[in-house]
C-alpha cells in the first residue's frame, strides 16, 4: 500500500509530463516551496516511485519506424526453460516490452525495428533463443495513442494534502 498524498501525486504527474522541470518550477507547479518539494522528490526516488528520468526519442526520426507485436507460444513451462528464454529475449535490443500472458498466448513482445528485413533478422534470433510452439507477428499500421504517463488521477482524487 502506498502512502502518497496529493502533493506526491502532483509531483509524479508533473514529472511524467516533463522530467526536466527544475525543482523551483516543479515546486511552483504543485504548490510547495522548493525545499519541501525537493525532499519529496528525493523520497519518491529512494522509495522507488520514480524509477528513472529519461528522454523519449522519436523512433521514426532515428530510423525505427516499424512496431511489431509478437505473440509467442510454447509447450515448455519449467523454470529452467523460462530463465533461458527470458535472458535471451531481454538481451535482444529490439524488444521494448516483454510480458508473460494469461490465455492462449504465453508471451507477448513489443518490438521496434527498421523495416521488414529488420524484423526478419530479429525473428531469426528469437527462434534460435529457445524451443517455441508458435510465433505470430502483428505489424502496427498506425500508432493512435502513445503515453508513458500513468493515469494517476484515478488514484489521487480525494486524497488529503
Amino acid at each position: 500500500m502506498n502512502h502518497l498524498d496529493k502533493f506526491d501525486y502532483a509531483i509524479l504527474a508533473a514529472l511524467q509530463a516533463d522530467g526536466t522541470l527544475s525543482v523551483a518550477h516543479l515546486a511552483e507547479r504543485v504548490g510547495l516551496s522548493s525545499t519541501p518539494c525537493w525532499k519529496r522528490v528525493k523520497r519518491l526516488e529512494e522509495d522507488g516511485y520514480i524509477e528513472s528520468r529519461v528522454a523519449i526519442v522519436n523512433r521514426r526520426k532515428v530510423g525505427l519506424p516499424v512496431t511489431v507485436f509478437v505473440s509467442v507460444r510454447t509447450s515448455q513451462h519449467d523454470d529452467k526453460w523460462l530463465a533461458r528464454f527470458a535472458a535471451a529475449v531481454i538481451a535482444l535490443p529490439e524488444v521494448q516490452e516483454f510480458h508473460r500472458m494469461s490465455g492462449d498466448i504465453d508471451y507477448l513482445l513489443k518490438v521496434v525495428t527498421t523495416d521488414i528485413d529488420g524484423y526478419d533478422r530479429f525473428y531469426k534470433k528469437l527462434i534460435k533463443a529457445a524451443q517455441l510452439s508458435g510465433v505470430s507477428s502483428a505489424f502496427s499500421m498506425e500508432q493512435i495513442k502513445f503515453t508513458t504517463a500513468l493515469p494517476l488521477e484515478l488514484i489521487s482524487h480525494g486524497l488529503p494534502a
